[in-house]
């Protein structure tokens, strides 16, 4: 018994490894490799019921790793979310202690669908959203992020597992060796081939982004002052934009302060966001687009930050409020994606954790976007991975979508990518002012496959889950 828990305990860190592929560590490559030593201890596994209990274990030492930055807002919520969402990695690991090495052809193809269907599962909007899919560890290789334009950042997440299933395979199964090395070096090259034999974007016009960075000022109105003086510094741009809740006032309710934003529009146009209550009572968060005339467009943040900005469930456990820096009250969300114009470029507008939805990416581009722009503040987490690692994320959206893509960080980090996912700038946390950058635009009408096909990858790998659960069902009843 005690062996057994002490090989959960090493499932448990083994799940926190793929973390270090990640910002800020950054060791990309590392994905690539990271999973094999958990793979092992699952395969090791007497039993099909332990290689569950340790799948489960690697599963959580995942999400505590990759979350371990929200403990501020959840505190002791963390522990539980770990123990619960680490349960779907129960199945990958059977069907590693199942499929390896009985079956090599099918656990090339079943393992790593099964880890995408957990991906799936834990992107529902409702259970959270999907911070840490394995595939956003690619965002510094341009040539693997290819593999998002063709299926998301879920067939990187596949080609990942399948070449670490495919050593692994190599270990247990050294007949089977050098086919599986072959197999192992065919799955690495299928990004740089792709990204090789692909044109670049086509580039309509240029658009000149400047992303105003003034850090961490808690007091709302120093905050709008010194977002106003970077802005009245800058050069001539088409678009100026500010990050998260760097206007703390309803705009409605205070028309000097939006006369201030509107004598800015001189540099450009300025889009700031708003986090503030309503005359009716309500806080939500909103980009804002100011014109010369003013107030020009509005969206409503939709996706909201679990227990940052809402705790799901409220009713239920809105006591971690009194513990923690949980939301003391939910803030309301928008009804969905939508686009705004700057002269003659159509920009989709989202806000901060709306980052890691490759479906509100995709949405702003069908809606018409040629650029998307991420308004953010990582404030509470700034001497954490979470900033570096949510910054990479438009590098991954803007891969899947053939858009150049930036981020302007109230407090960093603000970045910028073209429409390859190539990094063209990055302002870290310890930066204040300014970046001022000249953003390729792709025509209204260009697509990738992945624009026009949308997830098929996840949900081809649910399918192929489910059969082999039937076929596994079907063999243990006989």
């Amino acid at each position: 018994m005690g062996a057994l828990t002490l090989e959960r305990g090493a499932s448990l860190l083994a799940g926190a490894a793929p973390l270090l592929a990640f910002p800020k560590p950054g060791l990309g490559w590392l994905a690539w490799i990271v999973l094999v030593p958990g793979m092992l201890l699952i395969r090791s596994a007497p039993t099909v019921r332990e290689a569950a209990w340790r799948g489960w274990w690697f599963g959580a030492g995942f999400l505590l790793a990759a979350l371990y930055w929200t403990l501020p807002n959840i505190g002791p919520g963390l522990l539980l979310l770990a123990i619960v969402f680490g349960l779907p990695w129960a199945v990958w690991g059977v069907a590693i202690r199942w499929l390896v090495p009985a079956h090599p052809l099918a656990a090339l193809i079943v393992v790593p669908s099964t880890w995408l269907v957990i991906e799936l599962l834990r992107s529902w909007p409702r259970l959270g959203g999907p911070w840490a899919l394995l595939g956003a560890s690619q965002w510094r290789y341009p040539p693997m992020l290819s593999l998002a334009a063709l299926g998301g950042v879920w067939l990187i997440s596949f080609a990942i597992v399948a070449f670490n299933t495919a050593l692994l395979l190599a270990v247990v199964a050294p007949r089977l060796r050098a086919r599986l090395i072959a197999a192992a070096l065919a799955i690495l090259v299928v990004g740089p081939a792709s990204y090789a034999l692909t044109s670049e974007p086509p580039a309509g016009r240029t658009l000149t982004v400047a992303l105003v960075q003034p850090g961490v000022v808690h007091d709302r109105d120093e905050r709008f002052a010194a977002s106003e003086r970077i802005t009245a510094a800058l050069p001539p741009a088409d678009l100026i934009v500010w990050g998260e809740s760097s206007v703390g006032y309803d705009l409605v309710r205070r028309p000097d302060l939006t006369a201030r934003l509107t004598a800015l529009t001189t540099r450009g146009h300025v889009l700031v966001n708003e986090d503030a209550r309503d005359a009716t009572g309500r806080i939500s968060k909103s980009s804002i687009l100011i014109g010369p005339t003013g107030v020009q467009d509005r969206y409503v943040k939709t996706r909201l930050v679990p227990f940052g900005e809402y705790i799901p469930f409220r009713d239920a456990i809105g006591w971690l409020s009194r513990i923690s820096a949980a939301a003391a009250e939910n803030r309301v969300p928008g009804t969905g994606a939508r686009v705004m114009r700057t002269d003659d470029v159509t920009i989709g507008p989202l806000v901060c954790f709306e980052s890691a939805f490759p479906d509100l990416g995709r949405a702003v581009v069908e809606r018409g976007a040629q650029v998307i722009v991420y308004q953010s503040a990582t404030s509470s987490f700034q001497e954490s991975w979470a900033p570096p690692q949510h910054a990479a994320l438009a590098a991954v959206r803007a891969a899947e979508t053939g858009r150049p893509t930036v981020q302007a960080a109230l407090t960093g980090v603000s970045a910028a990518f073209d429409a390859r996912g190539r990094r063209l700038a990055w302002m870290d946390t310890d930066r204040r002012g300014s970046l001022v950058i000249t953003l390729g635009v792709p025509p209204q009408s260009s697509r990738t496959p992945y624009d026009r096909h949308g997830d098929y990858v996840p949900y081809l790998a649910l399918a192929v889950t489910l059969t082999a659960v039937l076929l596994g069902a079907r063999r243990r009843f006989r």
